[in-house]
């Protein structure tokens, strides 16, 4: 059974569609880099499915690298990776279609990649059918610990694009993760790609073991109140974060523990929701039409910026 608090800032309904979106973030603490820990995160995704369906969400977020834990070594990240088409996603599918929820479930990807098998940290979208929407793959990797694990998405031409965005409930939805909330230029890209809501899976701690054995010297800077308000306020959307709290736990070892920062931000850079460091499912509807224009006369920085000067 899970013991969790309910943080909400929603309407009497749900958005209808193209009005906006009803989301949800689920801020918890798991296992890692076991296949024992899969199965028990896939369980739990399961059971927050079915209580975020309950409260009418119609897109549920998890963190990052949700299903085998975020610590893992360059060993263990190959053996716990999956292909796309693999059973847990096939499971999370599954979840999202028998609960009628959309679900980003950040997962370890195995891939064959121009001829050569290619690992990498990966968010999949899935529809409340359980269609696919999107396989995002990080683009920007965080410190040597991630180089070692994983490969840098979109540096081929057969994976497509980069930076997309796709309808959840009629509402447009792009995908960052984790290091890349701190990339202004993504968020701005996604936005001038049409994204209503930015939603960026992290795994942002309070202390990590790294693969050397050593202990991360200070905690994961805390961009929840600065550069998420930031990011949503220049880009006019919505921008959600989504963490962990408490310790991750490898066969029994706490390896981390996470500063449970989860927020979801407005386009005036205000604040929906904002965990604390406590198992939560957080829900907020992003509704554009809640909003004024931030401007008078409807100036807007999308539309006043000038890219011949600067690319």
């Amino acid at each position: 059974m899970l013991h969790y608090c309910l943080q909400a800032l929603i309407h009497p309904r749900p958005p209808g569609p193209g009005a906006g979106l009803r989301l949800a973030i689920w801020q918890g603490t798991g296992t890692a880099a076991t296949p024992d820990a899969v199965q028990e995160n896939l369980e739990r995704l399961e059971q927050v499915a079915a209580l975020a369906a309950a409260q009418q969400a119609q897109l549920l977020a998890f963190p990052e690298l949700y299903l085998s834990g975020y610590i893992v070594t360059p060993d263990l990240a190959r053996a716990l990776a999956e292909p796309l088409d693999g059973p847990s996603l096939g499971r999370v599918a599954a979840a999202a279609r028998r609960h009628g929820v959309a679900i980003a479930c950040p997962y370890p990807e195995r891939a064959l990649v121009a001829g050569e098998e290619r690992f990498f940290d990966a968010i999949a979208l899935f529809d409340r059918d359980g269609t696919l929407l999107r396989n995002y793959r990080k683009t920007h990797l965080w410190g040597p610990d991630e180089k070692r694990c994983w490969s840098p998405g979109y540096r081929v031409d057969e994976e497509g694009p980069a930076f997309t965005v796709h309808q959840v409930n009629g509402f447009p939805v792009g995908l960052l993760n984790c290091y890349e909330a701190e990339f202004p230029e993504l968020s701005r890209r996604l936005a001038l790609e049409g994204a209503g809501l930015i939603l960026i899976p992290t795994a942002a701690d309070a202390w990590a073991m790294l693969s050397t054995g050593e202990r991360t010297d200070r905690p994961y800077p805390d961009v929840s109140r600065t550069l998420i308000p930031a990011n949503a306020i220049q880009n006019q959307c919505f921008v959600a974060y989504a963490n962990r709290c408490g310790e991750e736990t490898v066969n029994g070892m706490a390896m981390a523990a996470y500063l449970g920062n989860s927020v979801v931000a407005g386009p005036h850079g205000d604040l929906l929701v904002a965990a604390r460091p406590r198992p939560t499912l957080l829900l907020a509807d992003c509704v554009p039409g809640d909003y004024a224009p931030l401007h008078p006369a409807g100036t807007r920085y999308l539309d006043d910026r000038r890219p011949e000067l600067y690319g």
